[in-house]
């Protein structure tokens, strides 16, 4: 089984930055896909990055591309998401999911980490 636990939320002012990191067990890095979703109050999940599997790529959402960098630490089974240029818009509870044995995240995961939050003050 999939467990994940996101960390590194926090107070920023707006146009500062935060580094997220997701420590993931039962996870594969060849096998599955694993991204960034948030969720801000009132509103949608949003995906915000996806990092397939076997190496194919980071997708990110518009909203963040050239704010945000996912990257990972195999050794670690770690993945972490650095957020620089942070504006208020980005005030959300940041999750980690899975979906296993895919190259693809979708908004149904099939595995979800217990959230941060990352507040961004104007």
């Amino acid at each position: 089984e999939v467990q994940l636990q996101a960390s590194g939320g926090g107070l920023v002012q707006a146009g500062g930055s935060l580094r997220l990191s997701c420590a993931a067990s039962g996870f594969s890095f060849d096998d599955d896909a694993i991204g960034w979703f948030r969720q801000a109050p009132g509103k949608e999940r949003e995906r915000v990055s996806c990092m397939g599997n076997r190496g194919r790529g980071i997708d990110y959402s518009e909203s963040v591309k050239g704010r945000f960098t996912a990257s990972s630490d195999k050794a670690k089974n770690t993945v972490y998401l650095e957020m620089n240029s942070l504006k208020p818009e980005d005030t959300a509870v940041y999750y980690c999911a899975v979906r296993q044995y895919t190259s693809t995240c979708m908004n149904e995961m099939d595995y979800w980490g217990v959230g941060t939050l990352v507040t961004v003050s104007s």
